[in-house]
């Protein structure tokens, strides 16, 4: 199967040029339109492209699907303060793979989207935070930036405007908790990758106390196309409330694993069985994370709904940053929320009690109950330790912990008790 596979049910425009070499270089980019979304906004007012994108309905494709316009407009005016552009490239989530392909194959894409998004916000400066071990992507990236540059994209008088914006490329060391907006603003600065209280939001005190936008990278790649095409164009897909397209990551128990790009609002089963083309062996599904490792599972009769934040939300689930993780009926599911929740034990950067000292517990009761000797009072524990996790802490990386570990009880309550044999009391007493 050729790199990479397209099914007729997809919507090509953030991925059309996904496995082509030539879209890396800056000749090839332009050669395929690159840079004309740029062109036509420093024709335009910043305020003007901060309402189209408003109008297009586009929301964040980091996970949280917040308005990415909205945002935009939250920034202060241009006062004697600086104001930063920071994309969040820290691709950290669990089952997530879009933002790489994305910068792997369309760097300079990635580039024109910063550089449009600081002039909407009358940013003179936009920091894109990519995670370390995108080794790869970091190397093909930085290039891009300096033929954006060297073609006076980039820098100083950007294509004869008058206007300067600067990019730069920082590099992550590989801390999931910086992939949160304030933890990733920290260690940017240099400071330990710990999320800050809010408020203030960045828009007000973002990196270095000043007025910050921290965007995604498919939210800025797809804001250029908003731009260049118009609102009304990007609204021909999707949702009333979840317009557009969006790339899926699909790993697990599927024949075609691999990023899709398909309308929001796509049937999910459809697109489960038909473009992924179901199990590989033909096995029944038995569980789906549709949207990365930290939103609730689905089972296999849940799957009858539509890809936009709605129909997720409806169901019980999030979204999220469109992670899809399939698994078949050889899956142990409780083995699988234990090794969750192991990860984000492990990336909890422990500054809040119910973080830090939460999922580690949970972790140790899952591995309990893996190994044979948890009891149906651990499922309450479980479910306990799960609700102090969840809404009470500065950051949602306890909540993501906490997802899995309730839904999988919930909707697979049999697996852990098919776990669990009784021990002697000599046993019990002991422990």
């Amino acid at each position: 199967m050729a790199y990479p596979y397209r099914h007729p049910s997809e919507v090509q425009v953030l991925s059309k040029y996904f496995g082509d070499p030539e879209a890396r270089t800056l000749k090839g980019w332009e050669a395929r339109g690159g840079y004309q979304a740029l062109r036509k906004a420093l024709g335009m007012s910043p305020a003007d492209i901060v309402n189209e994108v408003k109008a297009s309905g586009l929301r964040g494709r980091g996970g949280a699907g917040f308005p990415t316009g909205m945002k935009w407009s939250f920034m202060p005016p241009k006062g004697d303060k600086p104001h930063f552009l920071v994309c969040n490239a820290d691709e950290s989530e669990p089952g997530t793979f879009k933002d790489r392909e994305l910068i792997r194959w369309t760097p300079h894409a990635l580039v024109e989207g910063c550089l449009l998004g600081a002039y909407a916000i009358r940013a003179e400066h936009a920091f894109i935070y990519i995670r370390g071990e995108f080794f790869e992507p970091a190397q093909v990236l930085a290039r891009a930036i300096e033929e954006a540059y060297e073609a006076g994209y980039a820098g100083r008088n950007v294509m004869g405007s008058g206007i300067d914006i600067d990019v730069t490329l920082h590099l992550g060391a590989g801390a999931y908790i910086c992939g949160e907006e304030t933890g990733l603003l920290n260690s940017l600065e240099g400071r330990r990758g710990e999320p800050r209280i809010k408020p203030p939001f960045p828009a007000i005190a973002g990196a270095f106390r000043l007025p910050t936008a921290v965007n995604n990278v498919e939210s800025l790649i797809a804001a250029a196309h908003v731009v260049q095409n118009g609102a009304e164009w990007y609204k021909q897909w999707g949702t009333e409330k979840s317009t557009g397209t969006k790339l899926f990551c699909v790993s697990g128990h599927v024949k075609r694993p691999g990023n899709y790009e398909v309308p929001l609002g796509f049937n999910f089963k459809e697109f489960i069985y038909d473009v992924c083309g179901g199990t590989p062996d033909g096995r029944p599904i038995k569980a789906v994370i549709p949207g990365g490792s930290s939103v609730p599972m689905l089972t296999a009769d849940e799957l009858d709904i539509g890809m936009d934040y709605e129909a997720m939300a409806a169901a019980g689930t999030m979204l999220g940053c469109g992670s899809v993780i399939v698994m078949d009926d050889t899956t142990d599911i409780v083995k699988q929320v234990r090794r969750m929740v192991d990860f984000y034990a492990h990336e909890s950067c422990g500054q809040c009690t119910p973080c830090r000292e939460g999922t580690a517990w949970a972790g140790k009761i899952l591995r309990r109950i893996e190994n044979g000797h948890g009891s149906e009072a651990d499922l309450q524990t479980l479910m306990e330790i799960s609700d102090n996790m969840s809404g009470k802490t500065i950051c949602v990386l306890s909540d993501a912990c906490a997802a899995p570990i309730t839904s999988s009880i919930q909707k697979f309550r049999g697996d852990y008790l098919a776990r669990m044999r009784r021990p002697e009391p000599a046993v019990a007493a002991a422990r």
